[in-house]
């Protein structure tokens, strides 16, 4: 499989990598991302992501086609900046979130969800004494991981369906029913795991 948040398999350096590594070089690349101003740092950055991508052997084209809805979204938050802060901030805006996401990409399309999900849960271990069961933020982070192919899923779905009518030019048209389709989801879900007492 080849969308994002999912493992496809393969044998590269990124791929026999310990988890932990993964998770802490994806975290300081969060950092870095926040912390770091400026068109050339960004740029920096979503170079590093890309070459991550390329040592992970993505496939371009599914990659770029899992890439598209978070594409879109840092498009329109690029056009804001532009037209509120200028040129250099739009830019700034959509290198980081292409940055965070394919490197996102890059660990859980490296790394089986089961591998990763132990990694976290060990990880959460110190949240026990504030009242946090880790299994429940494994159980979250899954739902995350689980939820990103399944959005780019519907939002294609609609598309399509939306090119079919010859309307796909106007976002209103498939942005409006591909939002609704995810929230109805997301709220079944919810219901579904209060329903037995997984969550309240």
């Amino acid at each position: 499989m080849t969308l994002l948040g999912a493992h496809r398999t393969a044998r590269t350096p990124l791929d026999r990598a310990p988890v932990g590594a993964k998770l802490a070089a994806l975290a300081l690349l969060g950092v870095a991302v926040v912390a770091t101003r400026g068109v050339p740092a960004a740029l920096v950055l979503l170079g590093v992501a890309v070459a991550a991508a390329a040592v992970a052997a993505l496939p371009p084209r599914p990659t770029l086609r899992g890439l598209l809805p978070v594409l879109v979204t840092a498009l329109l938050a690029g056009a804001y900046q532009a037209w509120a802060r200028g040129p250099g901030p739009a830019v700034e805006v959509v290198a980081d979130l292409l940055t965070l996401v394919l490197g996102a990409a890059v660990v859980t399309a490296t790394t089986p969800a089961d591998r990763l999900l132990d990694a976290l849960a060990r990880a959460a271990r110190p949240l026990r004494r504030v009242g946090v069961p880790p299994d429940l933020v494994a159980l979250a982070v899954a739902l995350v991981l689980r939820s990103v192919p399944e959005i780019a899923r519907t939002v294609h779905e609609v598309r399509d369906a939306a090119r079919a009518r010859g309307v796909e030019r106007d976002p209103r048209v498939w942005l409006t029913p591909a939002v609704l389709r995810v929230v109805g989801r997301a709220r079944d879900l919810g219901e579904a795991l209060a329903a037995r007492g997984i969550v309240d």
